[in-house]
């Protein structure tokens, strides 16, 4: 079994910052396509922030160059380094992960969720 669990979620005051931590565990060979979705209270889940193995990483409009997704694939943890955070960031940021186990099967695996309330 694989298990996502996140870390760092608080209230912050706008233009503060926040880091979320997620760590994998389990029987995992490798994480493949990191990612940090959020869904703000009594709207849908969007997706916020992918770091593919090849370095690359994609950013949803709104966060694009506030925040920031770091992996750590050797302790297979990665954060989203939120800056200048906004009231409109408020929500549950949750992690999710495409990851190779033992036995070579591939999954999709979601953490919990840390909510973050931005206060203006």
């Amino acid at each position: 079994q694989v298990q996502l669990v996140e870390s760092g979620g608080g209230l912050v005051q706008a233009g503060g910052s926040l880091r979320l931590s997620c760590v994998a565990s389990g029987s995992i060979i490798q994480i493949k396509t990191m990612r940090w979705y959020r869904q703000p209270p009594g709207k849908q889940r969007e997706r916020v922030a992918d770091s593919f193995t090849d370095g690359t990483t994609f950013y949803t409009d709104s966060v694009k160059g506030r925040f920031t997704i770091l992996r750590d694939d050797v302790k297979k943890t990665w954060y989203l380094q939120m800056n200048s955070l906004k009231p409109e960031d408020t929500a549950l940021y949750s992690c999710n992960a495409d990851v190779i186990k033992v036995p070579q099967t591939f999954g999709s695996y979601w953490g919990r969720g840390t909510q973050v309330t931005v206060s203006s």
